[in-house]
């Protein structure tokens, strides 16, 4: 059976957050991304496959290596479809504060 995923479904998962936030900055190979875990280094490629299979993370082959970085444009994606909620509940939150402020000094 043929799973479809999407970056939502890949991103639910605290390793694969956790293994973004680790590439953000600069591209890491399988190996040392698996150093930062306490888990077997398949498991961690089970994740990095995933991550690869929905364009968030992208591989590039250096020699032997295989170096996974991100993949900005497909981060945008995700971070512009995020960016109403949190735009509704930032106003939803500056709303309440002025409610209890309002009632504080009563």
């Amino acid at each position: 059976m043929d799973l479809r995923r999407d970056a939502f479904q890949a991103i639910a998962d605290p390793t694969r957050r956790a293994i973004l936030l680790l590439v953000a900055s600069q591209a890491m190979t399988a190996g040392a991304i698996a150093a930062n875990f306490d888990t077997a280094r398949p498991t961690v490629s089970k994740h990095l496959q995933i991550l690869a299979e929905c364009e968030l993370l992208k591989q590039e082959q250096n020699g032997r290596e295989i170096y996974y970085h991100i993949n900005a444009k497909k981060m945008k994606e995700v971070a512009d479809f995020i960016e109403p909620f949190r735009q509704m509940w930032e106003e939803r939150f500056n709303k309440l504060e002025t409610i209890m402020k309002t009632h504080k000094t009563k």
